[in-house]
This record gives C-alpha cells, structure tokens and sequence, in this order.
C-alpha cells in the first residue's frame, strides 16, 4: 500500500507541473464554471420564483443537492475524465501494452495516472454552496460529517460506472458517446430526485443511480438520511466497485496486444 501511495504522490506532482504550464486554461476553466453554475442556479430559480417548493425540499435544501452536484462535476473533470477517457487512446495506440507491463496494477495506473487541476473552480463553488446553504438551514458539523460516507460512496459508484465504459473500448474504439451519455444523464442529478415523475425516480434511482450521488449525501446532510439508503449505497458502491474490477479483468483476455 505504501509503494501505491508514493506512486500516486509521484504522478500527481508530475501531472500538476505539465498542466502548470498553460495557466491561462484556469482561467477557462473558472469562467466555464461560473457559466455551467449560474445556470444551474438559473434552472433551479425558475422552480422556486412563484413559491412552488420540491416535496420537502426548500430552496436552501435543493442547493444543498445543486452544491454535492457540482463537487460531482469538478470531481470528475479534475480525476475521472483526464485519466478514463484515455484508455481508448491506450488501445488505438498500442500503448496499453506498456501501461500492462508495469509492476503495478494496470486499473490503478489507467484511473490515476494524471490529474487536471481544471475541476477545482468547481470542487471550490461547490464547496461555498453547500456552505451557505448549511449556514441558512443552521447545519452543524456533524451533518456534514454524517455526509461524508454517503458522498464518498457516490463517488465510488461514479467512477465505477465510468471505468466499466473504459473498458469496453477493448471491443468498441469508440465509445466517447457513451461516456456523454453518462454525463448527461448525470445532469438530472443537480435537482432532488422529488422533482421528476415517478417513472423518471425509478429510472434515475435503480437503473442509472443517479439518486445515490447527489440526493442521498443530500439527505444525509440535512439530517434526514435513512438506514436503508446508506445500506443501499454500501452494497451498490461495493458491488459496482467489485464489478469493474472483474470486468476489466475480463476484457484483458480479449484484448490484443499492439506487438501480437
């Protein structure tokens, strides 16, 4: 495990100083974040101006779920996208090959090789909402503690999600349409699950789990999370973990090397 984590200290300082070198993309990146923020702020708005109110959710508690959403995105733009959307260039490449050959797990490599500080502006703002909000709805630190484990296992299931696309880029090149899918499905995931019909909820909580990165953590937040839930993304988390790890495992035995 120490060897995993000096190795992980190693790319990250070398990952940061490349991206250091074009500094006038944060700048890009902030503005980009303002833009996607105050339009989600803007969306939600339109909701609540007249007085209407989600089933229990007041306009503080959905920007709580609108802040967990945009640590979501910076989330994703700073760990998930600069490493998994290039193992589809490993396979056209030829590249993986080498990524194989090293003494260290192929996944691990391929899912934190690099990082984009891009997706703080995003982890920052999302951070500040979340902060008002629990400041106008008087939450202490022990709701956001409480929230911690709901919200890391979101993020397991993210990235879970996301790998298990990667890797079927040993059958299919291209599938970065697939990954936009996944994103844009995501997006439902910046208003409480309330807010959607009963066919979308089900949808968004059992067949793609949106409901279990944003909501949930949410909820757990404001002091209202259930036992059942939080046992739900356990098993979930776990389980989707566990998953990628086989299917990557699986989808190795059919792949062909660049030098076979």
């Amino acid at each position: 495990m120490q060897r995993y984590w000096k190795v992980l200290r190693l790319f990250w300082s070398t990952a940061i100083a490349a991206e250091m070198e074009y500094r006038v993309n944060f700048i890009v990146a902030t503005i980009t974040s303002v833009g996607n923020l105050a339009g989600s702020l803007f969306g939600l708005f339109l909701f609540y101006r007249t007085g209407y109110t989600f089933a229990a959710w007041s306009w503080n508690a959905a920007l709580v779920v609108l802040g967990v959403f945009t640590l979501l995105q910076g989330y994703s733009s700073t760990f998930l996208a600069p490493n998994l959307n290039r193992i589809v260039r490993h396979v056209q490449e030829g590249t993986l090959d080498f990524v194989l050959l090293k003494p260290i797990r192929s996944q691990f490599w391929l899912s934190t090789h690099t990082i984009s500080p891009w997706g703080m502006p995003d982890l920052v703002f999302g951070t500040v909402i979340i902060a008002y909000a629990g400041m106008r709805l008087g939450l202490r630190l022990n709701n956001y503690l409480v929230s911690a484990l709901p919200l890391a296992l979101g993020l397991v299931i993210f990235y879970s999600l996301w790998f298990i696309l990667g890797a079927t880029s040993i059958w299919f090149v291209k599938i970065y349409n697939v990954t936009e899918v996944l994103r844009g499905l995501l997006e439902a995931g910046r208003y409480p699950m309330t807010a959607y019909p009963a066919a979308y909820r089900f949808f968004f909580t059992f067949v793609v789990p949106v409901a279990f990165l944003t909501t949930v953590p949410a909820e757990a937040m404001l002091g209202r999370g259930q036992i059942t839930w939080l046992i739900g993304a356990i098993v979930l988390a776990l389980g989707l973990f566990s998953l990628s790890t086989w299917f990557w495992r699986f989808a190795l035995r059919f792949y062909t090397s660049a030098s076979s």
